[in-house]
């Protein structure tokens, strides 16, 4: 067995936001020009977002440039550059097109970087450290149930620990090839799901439902197959996404998978990066909202060397010496001790889905912050960068107690409620012409969900109450049908703004909104002041008394 430094931070190829031609704001039209689409060419394959009502007029024009439909909710679909370049120009003057976004590549970013009790009684066991730091030594961990979906490089399924292996599901083909990253989809994977079956390691999920999508088909991670992934997981029902992989850029349609992922039930876990010697940049898909960022720990329970730093990191766990399978083109041992975030992100997933498996009644959001908040406390107290709340500890989180369920998740914007924003039936008004009362339970959290944006119901005439009455400092706002993003300023605030309630501490919020003249749906801003970092609330919407 030999070690193995997988080297290079996380790495998506970088382009200027004229190559991406990706929306400043996910909501608006695009408007790119010939010289964005023209440095298209630069990538072999290009992703194009289509208008939400209007896009099927051009699923025709796109199939037969060679198009691909991969993420049908999404209406995102690839097709090659040059045949992109040629139809773009007049899909965009049609007004169907949404964004335009090279196909960029993908790294997996793996950074450098006694025996057990329970299940942990494989040959190589002993050299398995990690499981006393996160609680599991006497661990014994529960049949399949909620699935892990490990979106990477493709897993070599005839190694021993995968061959034969019960609750293995490919969801395309399994591919890798002598480069060193394609080892890596293996290696995640057994972190999570290696049996015990006298082989080798174990582990953390054994019995684990294993889900697995090679995102680099031709040898290379892209974006498009990581979404293209995530809509898989998708259309498998609830379950744990895990993605040890990421880049430096911000793509909107990236972020709208996720958020798209997330508010269909499942938990995204990303690693957060391997970038702490070079300065610790943002990193993608780690740093979007409603995506549980993980750091590495090493044998002293500390943050590593390698681990990055992030102001948007939720907890960390062992993620340096992890033993793990490897291809056997690579080894014919089929072992290495690896390094890297990308390995800590898996004992976060598993134990997620184990948790998720032992505590069904859980929702995403729920189980997000069991995750979190049950992490056992190291180096500074209280949450910081590099390790957010604390090392994984898994018996805290089968017993830590959950938090009300924050509905209608994601929903920090217009675009993420409204019909043909994000999805194309939006989310569900909280009240209607013959529903008008509603009152909902909800939450807000400054670096995941600092703002929460619904839609309710002003009729033609009489008025309406929006009362907020929270457990701490919060503020409410109502927006009238026009508004594009809750972020307005300046004449377009003026126009859509109809109304502030902003009172200091736990005070309740109230508006009230006359009817104007037609029935039509505002928008319920419900945000934390810059003072804020968490609150509990409760949101009624009723008639005014006459």
């Amino acid at each position: 067995m030999r070690r193995i430094v997988l080297t290079g931070v996380v790495a998506l190829c970088c382009c200027s936001a004229a190559q991406a031609a990706v929306l400043a704001h996910p909501g608006a039209p695009v408007t790119a020009g010939p010289r964005v689409f023209e440095q298209l060419q630069a990538y072999p394959r290009t992703l194009v977002e289509l208008d939400r009502v209007r896009g099927a007029q051009a699923s025709a024009e796109l199939r037969r440039a060679g198009g691909t439909l991969i993420e049908p909710s999404l209406e995102l679909w690839r097709l090659p550059s040059w045949n992109a370049q040629r139809l773009l120009p007049g899909l965009e003057r049609r007004g169907l097109v949404r964004t335009v976004t090279p196909d960029v590549p993908l790294g997996t970013d793996p950074g450098h970087a006694s025996g057990f009790l329970g299940q942990f009684v494989d040959p190589l066991s002993p050299y398995e450290w990690w499981p006393s730091h996160i609680g599991v030594t006497d661990w014994v961990a529960p049949g399949a149930g909620f699935p892990v979906t490990m979106i990477d490089s493709g897993v070599d399924l005839s190694h021993e620990e995968f061959l034969g292996r019960p609750s293995t599901i490919p969801l395309n083909t399994q591919t890798f090839t002598a480069n060193d990253e394609e080892l890596h989809g293996t290696a995640t994977a057994s972190v999570v799901g290696a049996p015990v079956n006298g082989k080798g390691i174990v582990g953390i999920y054994p019995q684990a439902k294993l889900q697995l999508w090679d995102a680099s088909p031709d040898g290379q991670l892209t974006v498009g197959d990581e979404i293209a992934g995530l809509a898989a997981a998708r259309r498998h029902g609830p379950g744990v996404i895990n993605l040890s992989l990421g880049g430096f850029d911000r793509l909107p349609i990236e972020e709208h998978a996720i958020l798209n992922a997330f508010g269909a039930g499942q938990l995204v876990v990303a690693s957060a990066g391997n970038d702490r010697e070079q300065g610790s940049d943002l990193s993608y898909p780690a740093s979007f909202a409603h995506v549980l960022t993980i750091g590495a720990t090493d044998e002293s329970d500390r943050v590593t060397v390698f681990s990055s730093a992030s102001p948007d990191m939720d907890l960390a766990a062992p993620g340096q010496d992890i033993e793990a399978a490897i291809p056997t083109l690579f080894d014919p041992d089929g072992y290495a001790s690896v390094d890297g975030t990308s390995f800590s992100a898996p004992l976060v997933s598993g134990a997620a889905a184990a948790v998720w498996t032992l505590r069904p009644t859980l929702t995403n959001t729920q189980l997000f912050e069991v995750m979190r908040r049950s992490a056992r406390d190291v180096g500074k107290a209280g949450w910081d960068v590099d390790t957010g709340y604390g090392i994984l500890d898994v018996p805290s989180a089968l017993t830590r107690k959950p938090p009300t369920a924050d509905p209608e998740e994601p929903n920090e914007d217009v675009y993420l409620v409204r019909p043909n924003g994000l999805t194309r039936a939006g989310k569900t008004p909280l009240t209607a012409q013959h529903r008008p009362r509603a009152t909902i339970t909800a939450s807000l959290e400054r670096h995941e969900d600092p703002e929460d944006v619904y839609r309710v119901y002003l009729p033609a005439k009489g008025k309406i109450v929006v009362t907020v009455r929270p457990n701490a400092n919060l503020d409410l706002e109502l927006w009238g049908k026009r508004t594009t993003t809750v972020f307005e300023h300046g004449k377009l605030a003026r126009r859509d703004l109809l109304g502030v309630s902003a009172h200091a501490g736990a005070k309740f919020e109230r508006i009230t909104l006359k009817g104007r003249g037609t029935g039509q749906f505002v928008y319920a801003d419900v945000f934390l002041p810059k003072s804020g970092t968490q609150v509990s609330y409760k949101l009624s919407v009723a008639p005014a008394a006459r």
